[in-house]
């Protein structure tokens, strides 16, 4: 006996009370197709995603691609509402301090990286 696996069964629709559509993810994951589907649009293969999204089999990512494009019009929309609440978010006074932190957090990475590159981490410790 054969299974017939719909495209939309890789995904689950999340939806308001009042049957708005606020995230579509990859069944079993908490990666938006949104993700995905920017990395693709950029010129990512699908093999290149599976490894940037472990969480995610090579298969949901072909599902994702393929949903995309049987269902570009309902996807685009999706797409823009998601980049619009997205952008609303940032300019929220909470979400505001958040990129001076992790500016500052990339910039003692880095500088730790720096470190370690020159052979002579803060930490080492000096012989005597």
């Amino acid at each position: 006996m054969s299974t017939v696996t719909t495209l939309e069964s890789y995904f689950d629709f999340i939806r308001t009370p009042d049957d708005t559509l606020l995230s579509i993810r990859v069944t079993g994951t908490r990666v938006g197709i949104e993700y995905i589907l920017r990395e693709y649009m950029q010129g990512a293969s699908p093999e290149e995603l599976a490894l940037r999204f472990p969480t995610v089999t090579l298969e949901q990512i072909h599902a994702t691609i393929t949903y995309s494009l049987a269902h570009w019009d309902e996807v685009a929309e999706y797409l823009r509402a998601v980049s619009l609440r997205q952008r609303d978010d940032a300019s929220q006074p909470e979400f505001r301090g958040q990129a001076a932190f992790v500016a500052a957090l990339r910039d003692r990475l880095n500088a730790a990286r720096r470190d370690l590159a020159s052979g002579d981490p803060p930490w080492s410790i000096a012989a005597d």
